[in-house]
């Protein structure tokens, strides 16, 4: 970011997510941040999620144990252990303020007392803005996917931005659309409301298996 760039704060921040961008950095160790506005966009149908029959199985063994909103930092700092990441120490503490203010949400994946697996993002009306996700052993990013298009679903939200798509997110049902239908999309899911709060204990695996199941 240019010296004569306004500061990038959690308004500003949350203001660029209205108009279709999200914020970026080269590397770890690199201060600065910039803008990316894609010209494709990966978004995952909330009615297209496919929780594949292995990953049912998964889900069912019971080995894993999913939480939300228990160990934010600790997913970000997860989604940031990797050779090259975006996330550096402002985008970090930009999203950690986010979460304190309840706009910005993880969802996490336990085996034991270990944490395995998660994936974070933004809310803005009835958008879940996806920053990214991590898994430490086989599946759990998926679960943790599957978790939380469950609670999506559940609360009314109707856009999931995943950003960028990439094989990984194909398999699990997102699609690649437009810049303008994006912001078409965008601009409808924003003045809707949602609620990312979920009445009650997190749901057993059986539940989110049948209401996200794959049927071939």
């Amino acid at each position: 970011m240019r010296d004569d760039e306004p500061i990038l704060t959690p308004d500003l921040l949350l203001q660029a997510y209205t108009v279709g961008v999200f914020p970026m950095s080269e590397g770890r160790h690199d201060p600065d941040v910039f803008w990316v506005d894609p010209k494709r966009r990966g978004v995952i149908p909330l009615d297209g999620f496919r929780i594949s029959r292995s990953l049912a199985r998964t889900m069912r063994r019971g080995r894993y144990m999913v939480t939300v909103d228990a160990a934010f930092d600790d997913t970000v700092q997860g989604c940031a252990d990797r050779d090259e990441t975006w996330i550096n120490d402002t985008i970090f503490g930009l999203y950690r303020a986010l979460f304190l203010r309840g706009a910005a949400h993880s969802v996490e994946v336990w085996e034991d007392t270990n944490l395995v697996g998660g994936v974070y993002g933004v809310t803005i009306g009835s958008a879940f803005f996806g920053e990214s996700m991590f898994s430490r052993t086989t599946d759990a990013s998926k679960v943790a996917l599957a978790y939380l298009v469950d609670r999506l679903r559940l609360g009314g939200f109707t856009l999931f931005d995943t950003q960028f798509i990439t094989p990984h997110l194909a398999s699990l049902g997102a699609i690649e659309i437009s810049r303008a239908d994006y912001r078409k999309q965008l601009a409808a899911a924003i003045r809707t409301d949602a609620s990312f709060a979920a009445p009650g204990p997190v749901p057993p695996a059986q539940d989110v298996i049948q209401r996200n199941t794959q049927t071939s």
